[in-house]
């Protein structure tokens, strides 16, 4: 019996996208012929060697709405000499060529919502470009005939705006060894001086506490700073680094490939996740970083989204701060680093979250979502 065909598309460069990856070994796994398509950028680095293909569009436009446009044209007019039995689009900005697809040759259709697109902080204070995005969404959304998204809040948010049910797949990482881990890149990081790392991994766009953290550290002379990702301000903040006295302390790493990343964060002392409150995709946010961390038994500081407090209820793995005043961002930070017990304590429930938190327990929710599709074609 031959394998479902099944293509999955999302303008990234398929480098760093964890859940993209996650969710496409998932479906090799439970029995679909995968394709993952993203895009190819100036600086992108070789594709790693996976158990599904992968293809990466090239384009003239790397940013802005001729990017966006040119993307979904060229994935359409790919994906129209495609066969796939059904098409996976991931967020808003592969979706209309998803769709268009979908209703011309009449191909199942499934949507992942990363994010509540329409909420996020880059689009809060451009009416016109979120406008238009809005009636993106709101033509397009329905035509999935199943979706899912990162947290409960952004589902109920959907279910509220489109009548649209929404399944819950977190972000959450695959379970790993700790005592086993051994990065396939020579990457460490910087320990100088027997200081203590503090580690940022993900987008480097605005509103993420990251120029907040950046000012922070002037307070923190015993910390090195560590952002591996890149983003939006990435060059910003590099250059604002370079004008400050403790810009030696703070480190811009790049983008890491996903297979490295656990090791690599283990070499940490404390993880952030302080994103900021503007826009509802922030607010209610259940940043997949903050799982990474868990996961290799790193204590985290993070914002006080509604989410992330919920859950650390639960598992009291961090340290909950409801203010991005540098200042106070340096006093929590040496409030962890300055009680070895608390931090031990926070190291230890990280570890046993780790046990819960994880893609192994969060992984049948794709089996179910995408059952119905196998030997479709």
């Amino acid at each position: 019996m031959s394998s479902t065909k099944l293509i999955s598309s999302v303008t990234s460069d398929l480098i760093s996208d964890q859940r993209v990856y996650r969710i496409c070994n998932t479906l090799m796994k439970q029995g679909f012929e995968v394709l993952s398509v993203g895009r190819e950028k100036s600086n992108s680095l070789s594709l790693s060697d996976k158990i599904y293909k992968e293809k990466r569009l090239k384009l003239i436009f790397e940013k802005g709405p001729l990017f966006y446009l040119e993307y979904n044209i060229r994935l359409f007019f790919f994906l129209l000499k495609m066969k796939p039995a059904v098409l996976l689009s991931n967020d808003l900005d592969t979706l209309p060529a998803n769709a268009m697809v979908s209703l011309i040759k009449g191909i199942p259709l499934v949507y992942d919502s990363h994010e509540y697109f329409t909420e996020v902080p880059e689009l809060i204070d451009r009416p016109v470009t979120r406008g238009i995005w809005k009636i993106i969404e709101s033509f397009f959304i329905r035509k999935a005939i199943k979706t899912y998204t990162v947290s409960e809040s952004i589902a109920k948010a959907y279910n509220k705006k489109y009548g649209v049910s929404f399944t819950v797949v977190r972000n959450m990482p695959e379970k790993v060894n700790v005592e086993n881990l051994t990065p396939k890149s020579i990457l460490t990081l910087p320990r100088k001086e027997g200081r203590k790392i503090i580690l940022y991994q993900g987008s480097v766009n605005v509103d993420r506490g990251l120029e907040e953290m950046v000012a922070a550290m002037e307070f923190l002379p015993n910390c090195e700073f560590c952002v591996l990702g890149d983003g939006d301000i990435f060059n910003d903040l590099k250059l604002t680094i370079s004008k400050v006295k403790w810009g030696d302390r703070i480190h811009f790493l790049g983008l890491i490939p996903h297979e490295d990343l656990p090791a690599i964060t283990k070499q940490a002392d404390l993880g952030i996740s302080i994103e900021k409150k503007k826009g509802l995709s922030y607010t209610f946010a259940l940043p997949n970083k903050v799982f990474d961390y868990v996961q290799v038994g790193l204590p985290v500081l993070m914002s006080d989204l509604p989410e992330l407090v919920e859950i650390n209820k639960l598992y009291e793995f961090g340290k909950v701060i409801d203010n991005h005043d540098p200042k106070k961002i340096a006093f929590a930070v040496m409030e962890m680093f300055d009680n070895n017990d608390v931090l031990e304590k926070l190291k230890s429930n990280a570890l046993k979250a780790a046990e819960e938190l994880n893609w192994e327990k969060e992984l049948y929710k794709i089996n179910e979502i995408f059952s119905d599709f196998l030997d479709q074609g």
